[in-house]
């Protein structure tokens, strides 16, 4: 996942509102957003090659999300899909406590920023600084460097999330286009994150097409007041919409 922009407590009706790109090679092998067969509380999609999710939420509200840093870091062997996928397939108390176990053993991934928690809580943690931060109310965004870095597209999503949570009522299929814009940001804007300008270039939009690397599906997640749970995705492949969009719809459950 390479770009995050959420709304945390902070619209009247919907505690939480996520909008987020997963940015993939075209040929990694990737299941579409499901309630998994071996783990049914958790709705996410798959990574068929390393077996994690990027982005998923489980059926007690819990919800988490993974990017990595571009251009170098850390290079450890476990895959980042673990981390999101291990905060949801069991009950946490809360998300210090599985942070904290997650900082333990930071150096056993290449570089990553997560972020996970709920209605009611929302944390930020990397294995870069190695630090980790509660957050409170507020507008985020999450590329592939640290929370809140002011590149050209993370501002821009900022920007088209504050608009749309405008509305009283918010729904799935207009929240996609927030994550929508394919123009790239002149050279003078881009950050220099040592893979080249004309990489930097490419990768400069939220919504990302080249010849075999580019935005592979948007995900949206709201959740209201009442703990009703809307997820919702659409898969891409080089830019073109693949089916229609997929859309779930669940009320939070009590931890057994």
């Amino acid at each position: 996942m390479c770009l995050v922009t959420l709304a945390f407590q902070s619209h009247p009706n919907y505690p939480l509102v996520v909008v987020a790109n997963r940015d993939e090679s075209y040929d990694r092998p990737t299941a579409a957003a499901d309630f998994w067969s071996d783990y049914p509380q958790l709705l996410a999609g798959r990574d068929l090659e390393a077996g994690g999710t990027w982005f998923g939420i489980n059926r007690g509200g819990r919800w988490a999300t993974v990017t990595n840093f571009r251009g170098g870091g850390l290079a450890g062997d476990r895959s980042r899909g673990e981390l999101p996928t291990n905060y949801l397939r069991r009950h946490w108390p809360t998300v210090d406590q599985y942070f904290r176990g997650v900082m333990a053993d930071g150096d056993c991934y290449s570089g990553f920023s997560l972020l996970a928690g709920s209605v009611n809580e929302l944390a930020y943690c990397n294995n870069l600084t190695r630090t980790t931060t509660k957050l409170g109310p507020g507008v985020y965004t999450l590329s592939n460097d640290l929370l809140d870095t002011p590149w050209p597209k993370a501002e821009l999503a900022r920007e088209k999330l504050q608009q749309a949570v405008k509305a009283d009522r918010l729904r799935s299929e207009d929240l996609v286009a927030v994550l929508a814009s394919r123009q790239c940001f002149p050279d003078r804007h881009l950050p220099d994150t040592g893979v080249g300008l004309e990489m930097e270039r490419t990768l400069s939009p939220p919504f990302i097409v080249s010849h075999s690397y580019g935005t592979r599906c948007t995900t949206v997640l709201l959740i209201d007041n009442d703990g009703n749970v809307e997820f919702a995705e659409q898969t891409f492949l080089r830019g073109r919409a693949i089916g229609d969009i997929r859309q779930y719809r669940f009320t939070i459950e009590e931890p057994r």
